[in-house]
């Protein structure tokens, strides 16, 4: 399953789309180059969400909370993390809360996740220095997975 996102504005209504049909324990998992629109995405996901204070990139801080939204929301970059180590970071405990955990570079620590989940490889459709478009594609791993990445695709066509 594919997407085509052609503007900022695009790629945070999926991420909107995506907060509307998330349900508690849901793990993304966003693939794509610097750049690519994967906190972009998560800015979406966080508007939709009801979180009032900015959605910033976790690439320095492994991980940032955001208990208040209405599903709460555990984004992660896992971008700078050494050696595949997740031993600072108790991802099972993140996926027993009744939230949505986000991850950006999961390839890291693949791994070391659950077996069901939605990844989503966001990639560019040119590389001139300004371009927003971009082709999303799902690969959902699970009866669940594959049933939420339908209803984004039905939400967003």
């Amino acid at each position: 399953m594919k997407l085509e996102v052609n503007s900022t504005q695009e790629m945070q209504h999926l991420g909107a789309v995506i907060a509307q049909t998330a349900q508690a324990h849901d793990l993304l998992l966003l693939n794509g180059d610097l750049g690519a629109g994967k906190t972009t995405l998560t800015q979406g996901i966080g508007r939709a969400l009801g979180i009032k204070r900015p959605v910033k990139s976790p690439t320095f801080t492994i991980v940032r909370e955001y208990p208040e939204a209405k599903l709460p929301l555990f984004h992660m970059d896992f971008y700078r993390l050494e050696n595949d180590d997740l031993s600072s970071i108790d991802l099972s405990a993140y996926m027993a809360e009744p939230g949505l955990v986000v991850i950006e570079w999961p390839e890291i620590v693949q791994e070391q996740l659950p077996e069901q989940f939605l990844q989503l490889t966001i990639k560019r459709v040119d590389d001139s220095w300004n371009s927003t478009k971009r082709i999303v594609e799902f690969a959902p791993k699970g009866s669940r997975n594959k049933q939420w990445a339908e209803n984004i695709i039905e939400k967003i066509s």
